[in-house]
């Protein structure tokens, strides 16, 4: 295990190092009075706080904060205090990226990434993720060695509504193949390896907001993100000491990591992994943090699943649209007796998106079944709006004859047609 934990002290040595020098130069730039803060937080430096109950406010309370982390570095030969160096690292990446904004403003405002992720977005996390609707967190970090192997993982994440974040190159590598943005469950953090740190004080805070952990409750916040949190790691590409210590961070808060390089007999089971067949990678990084992902088949050219609910088709990029503004719409389901249904009868009256750009649309479907029940006739109109637009490359507002519905130009190259749409209902109401 020599090489492992020397990995893991080069590299939380490392970042110790850098974070004195830093807060220092800062301290004698700025005074050591200057108030420091991420934005639109109530959690101060949160990692910080949860772990210590330091509430972090001048660049002197961070002074105190270097202390604490270098002295979780020992630099003994055993895994648990390594794993604590690899603590000290997170610590020392939240004071590096907290640095950044000093000055006030959004540092990450011409980057790739969005940097600190503010409250208000973990609370609107929180229920999706307490009811399973977003499943798990992925970190994916580095640069592949072949893009279509990241982009295809990513994409993999996204079709099971996998919330992923994303540190490093590969940023870049998964935007030639995947859309990205908070509403699309696919979010760029940053390029500095530090920014993964904004990964985990999603973590810490879901923990103090939800888990009603308190802060300075270290052992309560490793249980709860170990137990509660199910996220994981995949790097891609070779990773070097700094990384190698992040990941021991991640792995004393309960994250396994999973890379895609042959760690030989510095695997630790459970915990760090080697997955070099990067069709596996995806399999592997749900089984170890027990994720159990219902796919829901369709028939249909394009993904479905809910991280595409909060995709918006700008008219630009538009195909098609069915809008109440424009042409009549409505959407009506009606309950019918059984000999009076054909199952799964689709039938297509007028125009389709390859005919014209705006159309009228009226969805109506019969339904019959010894369960169903009058009542339920509204509550599925209801759930149109939900399943079309986890459709890939479609957008739905509106509800009864008041409805809007966009189809990207990318979805009608795909193959998508109003048939599909007929489809996902079809297979959404019987199930």
């Amino acid at each position: 295990m020599s090489v492992l934990t020397d990995l893991i002290y080069g590299g939380s040595n490392a970042v110790a190092g850098l974070t004195e020098g830093a807060v220092n130069d800062a301290i004698a730039k700025y005074g050591a009075d200057k108030e420091i803060a991420f934005p639109d937080t109530a959690y101060f430096f949160p990692t910080i706080y949860a772990a210590t109950g330091v509430k972090v406010k001048t660049l002197g309370d961070l002074s105190a904060c270097v202390g604490v982390l270098k002295s979780l570095i020992t630099n003994q030969e055993d895994l648990g205090q390594a794993l604590n160096a690899g603590l000290a690292t997170a610590v020392g990446a939240e004071i590096l990226e907290g640095l950044k904004y000093v000055e006030g403003g959004n540092p990450y405002e011409n980057e790739a990434g969005i940097g600190f992720v503010p409250d208000p977005i973990i609370r609107s996390l929180g229920v999706p993720l307490v009811t399973g609707d977003i499943p798990g967190v992925a970190v994916v970090l580095g640069k592949a060695d072949n893009a279509a192997d990241v982009i295809k993982v990513v994409k993999d994440y996204q079709s099971k509504g996998i919330m992923t974040f994303l540190v490093g190159d590969c940023i870049e590598q998964v935007a030639e193949g995947v859309k990205m943005g908070l509403e699309l469950r696919v979010i760029p953090l940053g390029h500095d390896v530090t920014s993964v740190i904004h990964v985990v004080t999603v973590a810490v805070r879901a923990a103090l907001i939800f888990g009603n952990v308190q802060p300075g409750d270290l052992a309560g916040l490793l249980e709860y993100t170990k137990k509660r949190v199910p996220a994981f790691v995949n790097t891609f590409g070779a990773i070097g000491p700094v990384e190698v210590s992040a990941g021991a961070g991640a792995i004393a808060l309960g994250f396994p990591v999973i890379v895609d390089i042959d760690l030989g007999e510095n695997q630790v089971p459970g915990a760090l992994v080697s997955v070099c067949d990067h069709n596996e990678t995806v399999k592997t990084s749900l089984e170890l943090r027990e994720i159990k992902i219902k796919v829901t088949e369709l028939p249909i050219p394009v993904a479905f699943a809910a991280a595409f609910e909060g995709e918006i088709i700008r008219k630009a990029d538009m195909h098609n649209e069915m809008w109440s503004s424009k042409n009549p719409t409505a959407e009506l389901v009606v309950m019918k007796e059984l000999h009076e249904v054909e199952d799964h009868k689709i039938t297509i009256i007028g125009p389709d998106f390859s005919d014209a750009k705006e159309l009228a649309l009226v969805t109506f479907v019969e339904v019959a079944g010894k369960k169903m029940q009058v009542d339920f006739e509204s509550v599925i109109e209801r759930k149109f709006h939900a399943w079309f637009n986890y459709m890939e490359g479609v957008m739905h507002t509106g509800q009864r004859n008041q409805v809007r519905v966009r189809v990207s130009n990318a979805a009608f190259d795909a193959g998508l047609r109003l048939k599909d749409f007929a489809e996902v209902l079809y297979v959404m109401v019987k199930k």
